[in-house]
């Protein structure tokens, strides 16, 4: 039954401490192969839910926040729980008004896959994206 309320969607980090609650789909999933995105999180690449930021019902917990610059020469803040590490969400100054959210942090294995990849020239020569449109650059 729907009663015409959004559904909203959990992303935690891995210890739960930091949690933003968010109202309706996401606008776009991607996937980042910048070097920049496999220090961050220790992978390949990364893969991120971008919402508008008038989608976040909450953000609760303690966060740090740590602003780094990019290629393009914009700030991105990475916005992560002081205890676990878990990098949960950021805001980028090429993005005003939206957030991305690192899918992983939902701990859905049935959310929306990747639909674009950014700076594919990054990524290792062992790494396939099957079925993701690459863009070269942001």
């Amino acid at each position: 039954m729907n009663d015409g309320a959004e559904e909203t969607q959990v992303a935690s980090c891995a210890c739960g401490s930091l949690r933003v609650t968010l109202a309706g789909p996401p606008l776009g999933v991607y996937a980042c192969c910048c070097l920049e995105c496999q220090r961050a999180t220790g992978s390949a690449f990364a893969v991120r839910a971008r919402f508008a930021e008038a989608a976040i019902v909450s953000v609760e917990g303690e966060q740090r926040q740590w602003r780094r610059g990019s290629e393009a020469g914009r700030w991105l803040g990475h916005c992560f729980c002081p205890t676990c590490g878990g990098l949960v969400f950021m805001r980028a100054e090429g993005l005003p008004g939206a957030i991305s959210v690192s899918v992983g942090c939902f701990a859905d294995p049935g959310f929306e896959p990747p639909a674009r990849a950014y700076w594919t020239s990054r990524k290792p020569g062992w790494c396939t994206l099957s079925g993701v449109g690459e863009v070269a650059r942001q």
